[in-house]
């Protein structure tokens, strides 16, 4: 009895994984809504196929969505996680027409300390990143924060993956 209700605990907890957030969706559309200093701000989700996302760095499973103000396309956004120190972190990554990123913003922080890779200023290290930037390089072209080296290079990390998943997607045509 007691391995069937764990069993069932774990598929339970399992498959909270993969529903949507609406608390995250909320903070994105905000985040939007202020980028876009509109609330003529819509986002729909791209469809991608497993085989087109199989093989990327990143995740784009429900991630990927395209940005349309006031019934125009204006780009799309990137929802992800990254893993901190001991949890993770929600942001977005929000991409003009040509895939250029024009704002990066960390939506839910779960940490005690290492909150500060939330900042504007440190985050303004990303805009004008595109797929044919160079890597981005902890302590290198990303400036270090004391207290957040784990999530610092975690973000880092995760934004290399998706300008490399992007490239590949382009490359490929998907795009």
């Amino acid at each position: 009895m007691k391995i069937k209700l764990i069993f069932i605990i774990i598929c339970g907890l399992g498959l909270m994984a993969f529903m949507p957030n609406p608390k995250l969706d909320k903070k994105v559309d905000k985040a939007l809504v202020k980028f876009f200093e509109t609330d003529q701000v819509s986002k729909e989700m791209m469809s991608l196929s497993p085989e087109e996302i199989k093989n990327l760095p990143a995740d784009f499973h429900e991630r990927l969505y395209t940005i349309n103000v006031a019934n125009e396309h204006e780009g799309y956004v990137y929802v992800g996680n990254a893993p901190s120190k001991t949890a993770t972190f929600d942001y977005m990554i929000v991409f003009d027409k040509d895939y250029i990123i024009t704002q990066s913003k960390v939506l839910i922080y779960r940490e005690e300390y290492g909150g500060e890779i939330g900042s504007k200023r440190w985050l303004k290290q990303f805009i004008d990143k595109d797929t044919s930037s160079e890597k981005l390089v902890y302590g290198d072209n990303i400036s270090a924060i004391s207290g957040a080296t784990i999530s610092v290079r975690s973000m880092t990390n995760a934004i290399n993956d998706v300008l490399a998943s992007l490239n590949v997607l382009i490359e490929n045509g998907t795009l």
